[in-house]
């Protein structure tokens, strides 16, 4: 085990406690693999599952098992004309579990996300039973505003790339603090505190994973 490595597990040991103070359960493994076993541990066989967008998700092969698992998959991307999408939006509101990722995580257990939409948001503050965010930890950041600059630094400009928005970063790489009509960066939302017991649980992987 590199020293990296067994840095991220003893800060994984102590954000462990700091989401607890948050009412938010949390787990810590090593590995992608490790995290997918986790996930599918977590989540009863006929349950069902939906997710919001996420490169974390996709590299870990957390939702390609969903997908093969014995679970009712609800695919976003199913949905095409914007009724379709709306529809698909309550069938997501529903789900008993919802997959994500997290932008930033701090060190006192707050959880910080921007969107474009806000259906990731949305359905992570109401709706599914069950939210369950997978992170690496490179998402760490010592504090709210170390956290807000790290995504406009970082996973606003990369993900500004991955979706051919037309903004500024996306071609310079660096945020401009823009109000382009394909900003991505259209809600922040800080989670502080859950007040249902057991419906957000974060797993933190010693590895670094999306943006």
């Amino acid at each position: 085990m590199s020293p990296l490595q067994e840095n991220y597990r003893h800060l994984g040991e102590t954000m462990i406690k700091k989401f607890a103070s948050r009412n938010i359960d949390a787990y810590y493994v090593d590995t992608a693999e490790e995290a997918k076993q986790k996930v599918l541990e977590l989540m009863p066989e006929g349950s069902s599952v939906s997710y919001g967008g996420s490169m974390t998700l996709q590299d870990t092969g957390i939702l390609e098992a969903v997908k093969n698992g014995n679970y009712n998959f609800i695919e976003r991307n199913d949905a095409k004309t914007p009724e379709e999408k709306r529809q698909m939006m309550a069938r997501q509101m529903m789900a008993d579990y919802f997959l994500m990722s997290t932008n930033a995580f701090t060190s006192d257990g707050e959880l910080v996300n921007i969107d474009g939409n806000g259906n990731r948001l949305c359905f992570l503050i109401q709706g599914p039973s069950h939210v369950i965010i997978v992170t690496g930890m490179n998402k760490y950041a010592v504090n709210v505003p170390a956290a807000i600059q790290k995504i406009h630094d970082l996973a606003a400009p990369a993900n500004c790339v991955r979706l051919s928005c037309k903004t500024p970063c996306a071609v310079t790489g660096i945020c401009a603090d823009c109000k382009s009509p394909s900003t991505v960066c259209c809600q922040e939302v800080i989670t502080r505190y859950s007040r249902h017991d057991g419906r957000i649980i974060v797993v933190m992987v010693g590895e670094n994973l999306g943006y």
